[in-house]
């Protein structure tokens, strides 16, 4: 792996606080995803499960944690099932873990290959009544594939029938939603690194570039920093484009006058930093631009104040939202008249800020957590107003990640450029 791994301190807190949770007598299991098909013999680069890796650590396919804190040997309250290598998959596929390994990284103390996952299952059900099965329950989760939990939880019902079966996805999400020190230091690198390119593209940006070029400045400077890669499809995004929320075909050419709306970020460690900035293409903003800039700088800068403990994101968003109204009525977008005529459902404003301002970020970009009870110290937010115009080919939108605490907030982009006089003068 690229990236410098957590201690295995982290991994063994980790499943304690959800061993903490379960019913008595429960047994939980997690799966590693499935390595996806493309089309002939070709494979999607994996991508671990990221509950598994947030309990264990272990970056790698076909494996298993299976948690039993009641049992009554202590040497089976948790096994962790790998992978068995040999000669061939190792000279076609690189190296595995070992069991030292795996232990070093998770703490598990038995580690097994995942050749007898079915056998010591069949011990620990014996003696467990309450059954934790593992299912993708994030609330924008669109699941067509079958993924192996599923596949699982089918298997696993037929064969045990009358165990009690609960869901540990809630569970998971209340524990992922508040990050520990340590995930916050990896999405602080994940974050330093997506500044890094940042600023390449600043020197980088002038007519007659590619959105494709800029994308490859960003990816170039993001590998050689030990991440893998982009966080999630960039967006790239010049003049007129900039107005297509999930843009991401990033093939035209960026001409004078024009500005540029990036959404990128990099990921490390398997955490994710999420930004966009909105540049000059030739390194000026004009009146009206520095106008619309401003106005989504003042949202963005307002709404990381109202984004505290004890608020949830829905009062939140109707909060951000009349501050985008006000920005808006000063840009003479909307009017009295507009506002009164609105159906509540949707206020006027939405017209030219249509998407939420926040969301949280973590393992996943859209990281899972509740979107209905009260924020909590700990959780990790971004914050992304924008103005968006069509008729004036103009899309602006900015976006900062941060940490919320007891008080007020910590900015992990505290260091990346954005206000439009600091931008200029990077760029010139």
């Amino acid at each position: 792996m690229k990236y410098t791994p957590l201690s295995q301190n982290f991994y063994i807190k980790n499943r304690q606080k959800l061993k903490e949770r379960l019913l008595p007598k429960s047994l939980a299991v997690f799966h590693s995803n499935d390595i996806l098909p493309t089309n002939a013999d070709g494979t999607v680069r994996f991508r671990q499960n990221n509950d598994i890796f947030y309990l264990t650590g272990i970056d790698q396919e076909e494996s298993v944690l299976v948690l039993c804190p009641d049992f009554p040997d202590p040497n089976m309250r948790e096994v962790l099932f790998l992978r068995e290598t040999n000669e061939h998959i190792a000279i076609w596929e690189g190296h595995k873990y070992t069991k030292e390994e795996a232990l070093a990284t998770s703490g598990v103390q038995n580690i097994q290959w995942v050749s007898n996952f079915e056998s010591v299952l069949n011990t620990l059900m014996a003696l467990s009544e309450n059954v934790f099965l593992n299912t993708n329950e994030h609330l924008r989760a669109a699941v067509v594939v079958e993924t192996r939990d599923a596949r699982f939880i089918k298997s696993c019902k037929e064969r045990y029938p009358l165990h009690h079966y609960h869901r540990v996805a809630p569970i998971m999400h209340a524990l992922r939603a508040v990050k520990e020190k340590e995930e916050i230091d990896q999405m602080q690198i994940a974050c330093n690194i997506t500044e890094k390119g940042f600023r390449r593209i600043l020197s980088f940006v002038k007519p007659g570039v590619t959105e494709f070029e800029i994308e490859a400045e960003y990816i170039h400077e993001f590998i050689r920093n030990r991440s893998r890669g982009f966080a999630y499809e960039p967006i790239i995004a010049c003049g007129a484009n900039a107005c297509v929320l999930h843009y991401i075909e990033n093939k035209e050419l960026c001409k004078d006058g024009d500005l540029i709306l990036m959404d990128v970020g990099a990921e490390y460690g398997n955490y994710n930093a999420d930004m966009t900035r909105t540049i000059p293409v030739n390194g000026r903003f004009t009146k009206r631009q520095r106008e619309v800039y401003n106005a989504v700088l003042r949202v963005k800068r307002g709404a990381m104040n109202i984004l505290r403990p004890g608020i949830n994101i829905q009062d939140y968003h109707k909060e951000v939202g009349l501050m985008m109204q006000s920005e808006l009525l000063e840009l003479g977008l909307i009017d009295q008249t507009d506002i009164k005529n609105q159906d509540p459902k949707t206020p006027a404003y939405k017209k030219y800020f249509m998407h939420g301002t926040s969301h949280h970020l973590g393992l996943d970009v859209h990281d899972v957590g509740t979107m209905h009870e009260p924020i909590t110290p700990g959780m990790v937010f971004t914050v992304e107003p924008g103005i968006y115009i069509p008729k004036e080919n103009l899309g602006i939108r900015l976006e900062n990640n941060i940490v919320i605490l007891e008080e007020g907030y910590f900015d992990l982009m505290r260091n990346i450029p954005i206000v439009a006089e600091e931008i200029e003068d990077l760029m010139n």
